[in-house]
């Protein structure tokens, strides 16, 4: 995906009543339904509303009741879970999509916007350098304004709202810079701060230049793995 270093003011993993009105400010813009149970459900799905997910190269479903989504959430899925993978040499695990207002957990918000296929749940990682590479990430996205990130605990999962217009918006403009993406090296940098700062792995950084080592020197422009 290669984001930005910078984040916009006040984006943090923090559920609470401010988070929620932002997802739900956007459901509205979207002019999204809140789905009320299986037959309308898949209205959405025959209309193409929403679409099917399955378990994926870089990504597994578990527990998901209604593998349905909007397009453009599965298009971040399958984006954020290739660079998952990559970074951390295993699968994503999404733990809920698409979940109608009846079918809505005994806890959850009347003003949840999983009943509207914009929202999913991931497992947390076990590993730590895992978590903070996609806290990082989601936090980058969060600044980017195109996602709403919640770091729930019981049971420790992540909660995510994706915008689906400023995100596929996002998303083009990193495919038409992505090819051209140069970066040069500042005293101080090692190829992984740099992988780190773009959201990629040191792996891709070496394989799209054609290096031969970890060695890097001030002044040196890398060429940054195209957006994935």
């Amino acid at each position: 995906m290669l984001l930005g270093p910078s984040l916009a003011a006040g984006a943090s993993l923090r559920a609470g009543r401010s988070s929620l009105e932002r997802q739900n400010i956007q459901a509205r813009r979207h002019d999204f339904t809140y789905i009320s149970n299986r037959e309308q459900l898949e209205q959405f799905v025959s209309k193409g509303y929403l679409v099917r997910v399955t378990d994926g190269a870089d990504f597994d479903l578990h527990g998901v009741s209604f593998p349905y989504t909007r397009p453009a959430v599965k298009t971040f899925v399958e984006r954020l879970s290739r660079q998952y993978r990559a970074a951390c040499g295993e699968k994503l695990v999404v733990t809920s999509l698409t979940r109608p207002r009846r079918y809505q957990p005994a806890n959850a918000s009347p003003d949840s916007v999983h009943p509207t296929g914009m929202a999913l749940d991931l497992r947390r990682p076990n590993r730590g350098s895992c978590r903070s590479w996609l806290e990082d990430v989601l936090l980058s996205l969060e600044g980017e304004g195109v996602l709403e990130a919640n770091r729930e605990r019981r049971p420790p999962h992540y909660h995510l709202a994706v915008f689906p217009d400023p995100y596929l918006r996002y998303v083009e403009q990193l495919k038409k810079a992505g090819a051209e993406e140069r970066y040069r090296v500042a005293r101080g940098d090692t190829l992984w701060t740099i992988a780190r700062k773009h959201r990629t792995t040191v792996r891709e950084v070496i394989r799209t230049n054609g290096l031969r080592s970890n060695r890097i020197y001030p002044g040196q422009v890398l060429q940054l793995p195209t957006a994935q």
